[in-house]
């Protein structure tokens, strides 16, 4: 049950008369997926069919003039002396023909839904009527109800006259509610104006009885207020547009019947998945955190795959030969670099005693010159 198991009952003077329980309907889960869905498929089933005639655009004679004639092949308009001779017809692309898969009476209108999903979407929204702040968030005008759900006492469905209605709405806080949807009324853009929908007006209080005695005339021409039998309630009434929480007035005698309809111990309300449903209360609890892995408290450092291209140890994975034959490689490369400087070392010194060399015996052949010497072709220099 809820954690308020008992609802305040109040007269129509607006005081408060007595108690009465809270039904068992009023704690089904709240799932507003389920109430989208059925809202959704349920607002189909009252659309009238509509199509376009089936001889629109196609009431002219006209045939195709064929090939060789450099036109297009679409049939035209046959005769002559008037503009209209000769002219594109039928195809949708012509002025004055038929248009693109011309619309058809025995399209799929209507809908099926399992009964099963309508009574879960029901009560959601029976249950989603007694929670406050699904109630403010649909935009009712609530600050001056007392409580909600809001029920009054079962002589509220004897009243018979409008003005006795709107005091009896004004007693209990409800009143605010219905000004605001009828300020709301406006002229509706759109062609909707010329087919029996001019207005457009906001949704009032849901007025909820057991048996009429006279409510349906008293409380109907209130603007934005509707009234339903507590044995036919209704989705499109309960979460209009899809929209739980809907702002009722419950009658006791209506509000108690509930708990008949929906069977001894809430036998035909839908279980919720989850008993409880905060999550961090669960999880912080003594007896899940008794049995649950204690925190890590340093994160693991995942490296990047090693590219066997790059890395010998990924390439051994893969291909000892490979690896080895590149080690071989790499050991071959870094001993050359090594020898480099004793290699060129050397080099540059043998460079080095070339050309002292070379310099020494220039000199002496031009010393032998000078002194009248014989070269070493075996002439006497001059």
């Amino acid at each position: 049950m809820a954690a308020r198991p008992l609802v305040s009952v109040f007269s129509l003077s607006g005081d408060k008369a007595g108690e009465t329980p809270l039904p068992a309907v009023m704690t089904a889960p709240l799932r507003p997926d389920i109430v989208q869905f059925v809202h959704t498929n349920m607002n189909k089933n009252n659309r009238q069919a509509y199509a376009v005639s089936i001889r629109a655009g196609k009431q002219v004679s006209a045939s195709s003039w064929g090939t060789g004639r450099a036109v297009a092949r679409i049939p035209r308009v046959g005769g002559g002396g008037t503009s209209r001779s000769g002219q594109g017809a039928f195809g949708n692309m012509c002025r004055g023909g038929r248009m693109f898969a011309p619309t058809k009476t025995w399209r799929k209108w209507h809908r099926k839904i399992n009964t099963t999903q309508k009574q879960y979407a029901v009560a959601s929204a029976l249950a989603a009527t007694a929670v406050p702040a699904l109630v403010m968030a649909r935009g009712h005008a609530v600050d001056e109800v007392p409580e909600i759900p809001l029920v009054v006492d079962t002589s509220i469905e004897a009243t018979k006259k409008t003005s006795v209605a709107k005091d009896v709405l004004a007693a209990i806080g409800a009143l605010d509610d219905v000004e605001k949807a009828g300020d709301s009324k406006q002229i509706r853009a759109g062609k909707g104006k010329m087919r029996n929908r001019r207005y457009t007006m906001r949704r009032g209080p849901l007025i909820i009885y057991k048996s009429n005695d006279g409510v349906e005339h008293a409380f109907r021409n209130l603007p934005g207020v509707e009234l339903c039998c507590v044995d036919r309630l209704n989705l499109l009434q309960l979460a209009p547009g899809g929209h739980m929480g809907r702002f009722c007035v419950w009658s006791q005698a209506a509000l108690e019947a509930l708990d008949t309809i929906y069977g001894e111990e809430g036998k035909r309300i839908p279980a919720a998945a989850m008993t409880n449903a905060d999550l961090a209360r669960l999880i912080n609890s003594d007896e899940i955190q008794s049995v649950v892995n204690p925190a890590k408290s340093t994160i693991p450092a995942y490296t990047a795959k090693a590219n066997p291209l790059k890395s010998i140890e990924a390439l051994e994975k893969l291909d000892a030969f490979a690896a080895n034959k590149r080690r071989m490689v790499s050991k071959a490369e870094a001993d050359r670099a090594k020898n480099k400087d004793a290699v060129l070392k050397k080099k540059r010194a043998a460079r080095t005693a070339k050309k002292a060399f070379n310099a020494q015996g220039k000199k002496f052949i031009a010393g032998a010159a000078a002194q009248g010497d014989i070269c070493a072709d075996g002439f006497t220099i001059e």
